[in-house]
């Protein structure tokens, strides 16, 4: 009686190893921005909880971007131009939008937007 052989063949082997490879050096790149991301969103959550409460937008910025530096978010990443009040109604927001690229391969690169808005409690000051 024949035996009849099942698995998977060594090429067949390789090409899976060469694409799950591929997805996972994708992902080296790419997750550490989307973690700091997650930085800059708790940072923005902090100024949040604290409130207006008649502070200017140059402080805003300087206290948004002095806790960025506690959640290890790249001084590089987010430039002051990047961090907006958009006031509606009587209501303020905080928006952080910027972008990031990051080298891939050779000539390719990711190109990522970042875009996250809190409501500000509280007044603004001028």
């Amino acid at each position: 009686m024949k035996s009849k052989q099942s698995g998977i063949t060594l090429i067949g082997f390789l090409i899976i190893l060469v694409v799950v490879a591929f997805f996972g050096f994708m992902a080296m790149k790419l997750v550490p921005s989307y973690i700091e991301f997650l930085g800059v969103k708790k940072a923005m959550n902090q100024i949040a909880t604290g409130g207006a409460n008649g502070r200017s937008l140059d402080t805003i910025r300087r206290d948004l971007i002095f806790k960025m530096g506690f959640q290890y978010v790249d001084d590089a990443t987010i430039q002051p131009s990047d961090i907006t009040i958009k006031r509606t109604n009587g209501a303020s927001t905080l928006v952080v939008s910027y972008d990031k690229q990051v080298p891939f391969v050779a000539n390719i690169d990711f190109l990522m937007h970042f875009d996250n808005s809190v409501a500000l409690p509280g007044n603004l000051g001028e």
